[in-house]
């Protein structure tokens, strides 16, 4: 028996020894969300002002829907792409994009085509990039 005691005993060292590296070393909670405490200023990029490095992930992950976040030379751009469409006429609106302690926030919406405008039925990838000034914060796109 003092055998089987010895090693019952290593095993709840070992666990106990276990459970205190995972409390020292800490995993971290960010709380993304918070009160607004500043609007953004930003501008909508036009394909061509894209940079190269963006603009070849963009083409790669056009076909669904993405979020991506690029830093430059104390710049960020931020992605939202809604994925392959089978016709033309959608755009893309900005709703929000503001700052909180610890987080950027952007909310977006895809429009539709309106009943008057002309679509062609052919397949597009409509996806908003915007330009703002660098901030060290998580990124969170909101629906």
């Amino acid at each position: 028996m003092g055998k089987k005691a010895g090693n019952f005993r290593k095993i709840i060292f070992s666990c106990t020894a276990i459970l205190f590296l995972f409390l020292v070393a800490g995993c971290s909670v960010t709380d993304l969300g918070g009160e607004k405490k500043q609007e953004l200023d930003f501008t909508v990029l036009e394909k061509e002002d894209i940079p190269e490095e963006l603009q070849a992930t963009i083409e790669e992950k056009k076909d669904e829907p993405m979020k991506l976040t690029y830093t430059d030379q104390g710049q960020m751009v931020l992605v939202r792409g809604y994925g392959k469409k089978e016709s033309s006429g959608y755009s893309i609106e900005v709703k929000e994009l503001y700052a909180t302690e610890n987080a950027v926030h952007i909310r977006t919406e895809l429009k539709g085509p309106g009943e008057k405008e002309q679509v062609i039925e052919k397949s597009t990838w409509p996806y908003i990039a915007v330009k703002l000034d660098y901030h060290n914060r998580h990124v969170v796109f909101e629906e």
